[in-house]
């Protein structure tokens, strides 16, 4: 073979090999469902960041993940609503009532009450953390989303369990809801209490006013946007990295055992500690799946 047909044939191997990274790249950035090999074994696993805040129908939408769900025996995610140990019954147990007038104006301790006027969790037994998150949670579900009425899950995890439990898929939670809910409070200890009452009246102002000029989160999931960071550190050692380490160990175990569908909050799966990170440096093959 002569130089010149030496060197044309290098530059379409690399140009082919560099349009494969690019391509995969760019892929990485669009999806939020990767699929989980190893060349040592036979298993085939999924690894999905949801967005808790979604449900029904957007799962419905994602034919691809609902297919690979089906081809999976374990569904790995965060946690498991168990009855009886689930976030209402662990809240409702508590004896300790919050004082919501240090926090809350009379006209919006009048609309958290309208609120949970049908709701099983006693709103005066919540920390003002629960609080804030669980409207975050309201205002993307109503607001942002327009939740189905007829859509009852809680979070999109949820409704990823209950059709993983029609298919009588196995399923494994990382974590109780009881360490959920510790983590979530332990994360803003010390917060003063000004910082607590700013945060309520804006999350509530925003749900009151109906204001979707604050959706860019969940605009951004929907449309699969998503700059995973793969090369920034983590910033929340107590929700993110910590977490991350734990649950790798669990993931890996099973990953040998079963063909898993893991699905934890997106943010799960980004910076340098997260998910796909880890399952690389454990020697798996991370590939994105095509989803819109």
């Amino acid at each position: 073979m002569k130089i010149r047909e030496i060197t044309t044939l290098l530059l379409i191997l690399t140009s082919s090999l560099l349009l494969g990274q690019h391509s995969n790249d760019i892929l990485l950035n669009k999806t939020v469902l990767f699929k989980i090999t190893n060349q040592n074994s036979d298993k085939i696993s999924y690894l999905f960041g949801t967005h808790h805040a979604f449900g029904k129908a957007f799962f419905d939408s994602l034919t691809k993940a609902n297919q690979v769900l089906e081809s999976c025996n374990l569904l790995i995610k965060e946690n498991l609503n168990i009855p009886g140990e689930m976030a209402e019954d662990i809240i409702n147990q508590r004896i300790v009532i919050t004082k919501w007038n240090k926090y809350l104006s009379k006209e919006d301790l009048s609309f958290i009450k309208n609120l949970f006027a049908t709701s099983p969790t006693d709103y005066n037994k919540m920390t003002p953390t629960e609080m804030y998150v669980f409207l975050n949670r309201y205002f993307k579900q109503q607001i942002c989303l327009n939740k189905n009425v007829n859509d009852t899950s809680l979070s999109l995890d949820d409704y990823i369990s209950s059709r993983a439990r029609k298919q009588n898929i196995e399923l494994y939670g990382l974590e109780t809801t009881e360490e959920q809910i510790a983590l979530i409070n332990k994360d803003v200890e010390g917060m003063p209490r000004k910082s607590h009452k700013r945060r309520l009246v804006n999350i509530i102002d925003k749900i009151r006013m109906k204001n979707s000029n604050y959706c860019e989160e969940t605009n951004w999931y929907s449309q699969m946007k998503i700059d995973y960071q793969l090369n920034i550190p983590c910033k929340n050692a107590l929700m993110l990295t910590d977490r991350n380490n734990k649950w790798i160990k669990t993931i890996s175990y099973l990953l040998k055992k079963k063909n898993c569908f893991i699905a934890v909050g997106l943010s799960h799966l980004m910076y340098e500690c997260g998910l796909i990170n880890q399952l690389k440096s454990l020697g798996y093959t991370i590939t994105p799946i095509k989803m819109l």
